[in-house]
């Protein structure tokens, strides 16, 4: 207890001074190494080896891997290393005093090959970094844990059988997801475990080839096991399969063979040529184009007898009869038949190995044949203008068989309306007059009769030949018109014309007009050597009102024998064609010229109509009002009509209320001394002379202003009709409307007709 008191003062000292001290030796210590750094050490730097780690390492505690340190670190514990980067602090941590690093887990190097981290070194009690921050790298190291795999899996190829040795058959490839830059891990070796003696395989590349020569014939698909083995195929390594399907081809490496030595066939008498006899084959044991073939008949024998046909679906052999037969004449034939290989291929087969022969014997049955013509088809001529009774043509027919039965020749009845046939000796003669413009040809069916069931039949093609009995006529009917300022040679119209007839050697038309027409000059016809001819003006100055139609006859003639011609009028007309000289507006004028009219003719014809329209008006209302006026009603009224709204009942003075209560008011014409007294009649204007329309226009105005200043007219509702009849009327008026006429003037018709 007493030397408390004496170490107390000493360790409180010691106490107050100790962080002065370690304060003191920091700075000592950083000043050193500023001055280390200033004055001293010109290169300074990170100080480490290479990392590498072993992949695949089951840890059950850190491993170590490697130091981190600074060449300018001594060891005091001021230093501090920091990590940080790829996997630091999971995968990798560092001792912050040491800079040693160590792993904290198992690493697999196909998922990452390296991993990039950062180190810095800093001052532990300042936090001052000593170091610049470096980048550095710790790579995995491979090791052998991955197997081959095979790449485009399932192989399949095809190759020609009977390939030769060394063929190329494919290629198979292998990867191996091991290090190929470091040791053998991914040096992987081929082999064959299944597929030999056939096939082999290069150990490096992977390419298979032929190794001996196949039939496919024998076995057309081989199945070839692969091995891929890594570390070089040593001991240790890794390996895996593959199958590799290979299919044989076919090629024409077999010829073929019939199955028959000799085939035995038959056929009636009767057959048809074409017929088929029989069929035959010949295996191939190739498939495809390559088992395709041709049989051929070999010149021997009765060989033009029948032809062979190959079904190039079947590849049969199909016989047929190619000439007519006859039981009576040969009962056996004998045939040699070629089988071929439609596609010969040298390299496998020669050519004289690739057929096969074979005989064929064919037996013709008799059977009761029908009678058999001459020939398969008659054709037959007769002119058109042939009499009855004349001979066309014959048919014979004979029986095939031994009998020699006669024959009996017939025309089926609805076959005989213009030829008839004898029934001994065929010949056919004609029993109606021909016309070739109705009928060019007649097809009949003749009957050859041996007995009341054999019959044959056979048509006959009677052909009726042209005789030149129609003239030419013009192929249309022509409307022609020529315009009345018209110059000399103008072609107005081309025509053509058509014959019924049909020369061999074609139609053709010559076309001219009388010399007398010729010479009248004044329409010209010009031949045109091609079937047409052109209708041209002979003269000028055509004039519609002295002359509205001409007549022009053509001639024409064919080049039948003999030749045939016609006479034929071709009519003009006349026509005011305008200013452009188009004969377009020629056509309406052409339809009232076809009627015989004209234009003033039209006029008198409408003006007519509408005076007989207004007569029947006139009629029809006169017969009601006096049905009216016989029951006692007064239907007139007095219309009145107002510009203003004065004057009431005044207004009605303006009118003479009792001059419409009037049955009938005839007053009494005043005639004007300006109308002129020669207005065309109805019977001038018959003679196509036409009204003068201006006089009768002026008429109709005196006879309105007449009304409008006369102030005893009648009221303004009164209907005023005239009538004009012309002058000279010799059958009188054949209405009941009361006339005013003179002997100088014309005749003038009214009524007034109120309400």
């Amino acid at each position: 207890m007493k030397m408390i008191p004496t170490w107390l003062p000493f360790m409180l000292e010691l106490s107050l001074s100790l962080p002065c001290v370690f304060a003191t030796e920091i700075l000592n210590t950083r000043a050193k190494q500023d001055y280390l750094m200033t004055h001293n050490r010109i290169k300074r730097g990170w100080m480490w080896n290479q990392f590498l780690v072993l992949e695949e390492q089951e840890l059950k505690e850190p491993l170590y891997i490697g130091q981190l340190r600074s060449d300018i670190d001594i060891h005091d514990g001021t230093f501090k290393y920091l990590l940080s980067g790829e996997g630091a602090n999971t995968v990798f941590t560092i001792d912050e005093k040491t800079g040693a690093i160590y792993l904290l887990k198992k690493l697999d190097r196909e998922e990452k090959p390296s991993y990039k981290l950062r180190a810095q070194v800093i001052n532990g009690f300042t936090g001052v970094p000593i170091e610049t921050e470096s980048e550095f790298i710790i790579k995995i190291q491979d090791i052998n844990d991955n197997e081959p795999k095979f790449i485009k899996e399932p192989y399949m190829t095809t190759i020609p059988e009977m390939s030769p040795e060394g063929t190329f058959v494919m290629q198979v490839t292998a990867t191996d997801k091991d290090d190929p830059s470091y040791g053998n891990s991914a040096r992987l070796i081929y082999s064959i475990l299944h597929g030999q003696p056939h096939f082999s395989i290069e150990p490096k590349s992977g390419i298979i080839r032929v190794s001996s020569p196949m039939d496919r014939e024998a076995k057309d698909q081989y199945f070839v096991t692969i091995q891929a083995k890594d570390i070089v195929g040593n001991d240790g390594g890794l390996s895996t399969t593959t199958t590799v399907t290979i299919t044989l081809s076919d090629v024409n490496d077999n010829p073929p063979k019939f199955q028959q030595k000799i085939y035995d066939m038959s056929i009636i008498e009767t057959a048809l040529v074409g017929e088929i006899v029989g069929t035959i084959i010949a295996d191939d044991r190739d498939i495809g184009k390559n088992a395709e073939m041709i049989y051929v008949i070999e010149e021997k024998g009765d060989f033009s007898m029948f032809e062979i046909i190959t079904d190039d679906i079947t590849q049969e052999g199909i016989i047929t009869l190619r000439k007519v037969i006859d039981y009576e004449t040969k009962r056996r034939y004998n045939i040699r038949v070629r089988a071929i290989n439609k596609y010969i291929d040298e390299r496998f087969i020669k050519k004289e190995l690739s057929q096969d022969y074979t005989t064929i014997r064919i037996n013709v049955e008799d059977v009761d044949e029908p009678p058999v013509f001459s020939q398969h088809e008659y054709y037959m001529e007769v002119l058109e203008n042939a009499s009855v009774g004349s001979y066309v043509d014959s048919v014979t027919a004979k029986d095939p068989d031994i009998t020699q039965n006669s024959i009996r020749y017939g025309i089926l009845k609805k076959y005989s309306r213009f030829f008839d046939i004898d029934a001994h000796n065929g010949s056919i003669t004609v029993i109606k007059p021909l016309d070739r413009e109705t009928t060019k040809w007649h097809n009949i069916t003749i009957a050859a009769t041996e007995t009341k069931t054999q019959v044959s039949k056979i048509p006959v093609y009677i052909h009726v030949i042209d005789v030149n009995d129609h003239p030419p006529e013009f192929s249309r009917k022509y409307d022609i018109y020529v315009c009345e300022g018209s110059k000399p040679g103008q072609p107005i119209q081309t025509v053509s014309a058509v014959d019924k007839d049909d020369p061999a050697f074609g139609h053709y038309f010559s076309y001219f007009s009388f010399p007398e027409a010729t010479n009248d000059a004044n329409f010209t016809v010009r031949d045109n050597r091609d079937n047409t001819a052109t209708i041209l003006t002979g003269r000028k100055g055509f004039n519609y009102e002295d002359n509205p139609l001409f007549y022009l006859t053509v001639i024409i003639s064919d080049n039948g024998t003999p030749s045939l011609s016609s006479t034929n009028t071709l009519t003009i007309s006349v026509c005011d064609c305008g200013v452009n000289g188009n004969t377009e507006s020629c056509k309406a004028q052409g339809f009232l010229s076809s009627l015989g009219l004209n234009g003033g003719a039209l006029i008198a014809i409408s003006i007519g109509a509408f005076l007989l329209l207004v007569l029947s008006i006139l009629i029809l209302v006169k017969q009601r009002k006096k049905a009216l006026l016989e029951k006692g009603e007064d239907f007139k009224q007095n219309f009145v009509k107002y510009d203003d709204e004065g004057g009431g009942e005044e207004d009605t003075e303006s009118f003479d209320i009792i001059g419409l209560r009037n049955r009938a008011v005839m007053r009494e014409p005043k005639f004007n001394r300006k109308i002129k007294r020669d207005i065309p009649s109805l019977y001038r204007m018959s003679l196509r002379l036409g009204p003068d329309v201006d006089i009768f226009r002026e008429f109709l105005v005196e006879k309105l202003e007449e009304t409008n200043t006369d102030v005893n007219a009648l009221p303004l509702d009164t209907l005023h009709i005239y009538a004009f009849e012309g002058t000279g009327s010799m059958s009188g008026s054949l209405s009941s409307i009361d006339s005013i006429c003179s002997d100088t003037e014309p005749c003038y018709k009214m009524q007034e007709i109120s309400g």
